[in-house]
């Protein structure tokens, strides 16, 4: 496995925020099941399981505005697409439309297992 490089481990832990989309003008606000499903098009490429299903969401918010906040992991710290995960998360929940701001916070808590997965990614594990 490839290392991570030049990043500040603990800062990572305790700060990073992916942040993507801009402010709504009076749209009508895109519902939960798009949300969710535009989550499901980002995947770890090593394990290839979406973040929804490998249970890596662990809040998903929408503001009365169209603003959505996430709190989410990853696997592991070390993890090499630690700090693309989130963006791409960030990404493609703005993209929708009725989203506006996108706020993806990385959290530790509780700490990740292979029980938060859904059965349907459990059922992929198993294939391999």
């Amino acid at each position: 496995m490839e290392e991570i490089e030049d990043i500040d481990l603990e800062q990572y832990k305790k700060n990073y925020i992916a942040k993507a989309g801009t402010p709504l003008q009076g749209e009508n606000i895109a519902s939960r099941e798009a949300i969710i499903d535009a989550l499901k098009t980002v995947s770890d490429p090593e394990i290839t399981i979406n973040i929804w299903d490998m249970g890596l969401v662990y809040k998903l918010e929408q503001k009365d505005n169209g603003d959505v906040y996430i709190e989410m992991t990853v696997t592991s710290p070390m993890c090499p697409v630690a700090e693309v995960l989130p963006n791409q998360a960030a990404e493609v929940v703005a993209a929708l439309e009725g989203v506006g701001c996108v706020e993806v916070k990385v959290v530790w808590e509780p700490a990740w297992d292979i029980s938060m997965m859904s059965d349907d990614a459990k059922a992929m594990i198993e294939m391999f």
